[in-house]
């Protein structure tokens, strides 16, 4: 083994010990964030992941009302199913986006769906419901309306409740009966603040 291409790493000895703190700092910083932030949860298609920002609990309470709940979690309609890689790309974005309008504390009032994500949205709603969308005998169908219905509108503009009804504010879902996601604040540090 080479060890020579690994020493030429390392900084000169009398900047080892302060480069070693402010790594060791660099590298408990990221943990810690990745810790508090719940990071591994995104990973998953848990639709309580959704509700670690507290400014989703009413799209959550919401969701979990509807008929949806049965079939559908929060990913299956925001994140498209084309390819692993599109998906997790996609999440990955979308996440970062977030996080960083989260920790400026920059959220809307009303949370309003990007282009991109309503694009996805519609996407998923017809391949979930193709089958709704285009059998004849339940629809009176011309190719006009096919490309009217799938292509020039969005299902929700018709279709105004699912699954999360109308969101007029953050406070709109006061009462809702939303989980309590796990804190990631250690217990002492609840008790040191309980006392005070």
């Amino acid at each position: 083994m080479n060890f020579a291409v690994f020493k030429s790493l390392l900084p000169p000895p009398k900047w080892q010990f302060p480069v070693a703190i402010i790594a060791g700092a660099f590298f408990g910083l990221a943990a810690y964030i990745l810790y508090i932030s719940n990071a591994v949860s995104y990973f998953s298609d848990n639709p309580k992941t959704c509700i670690n920002c507290h400014v989703m609990n009413h799209e959550y309470a919401s969701w979990f009302h509807s008929s949806h709940r049965e079939k559908a979690s929060c990913n299956d309609c925001h994140v498209p199913h084309n390819t692993i890689f599109n998906t997790y790309f996609f999440k990955a974005k979308d996440g970062m986006r977030h996080a960083t309008i989260f920790t400026f504390r920059l959220e809307p009032q009303v949370i309003r769906i990007k282009e991109v994500g309503a694009e996805v949205v519609q996407t998923n709603c017809i391949r979930c419901h193709n089958d709704l969308i285009t059998d004849s005998r339940l629809l009176a169908r011309t190719k006009s309306f096919d490309h009217f219905r799938t292509k020039e509108r969005k299902c929700w503009e018709c279709h105004r409740e699912v699954p999360h009804g109308r969101m007029n504010s953050l406070s709109a879902a006061a009462n809702a009966l939303i989980p309590q996601t796990k804190t990631p604040i250690p217990s002492w540090i609840k008790n040191l603040i309980d006392k005070n």
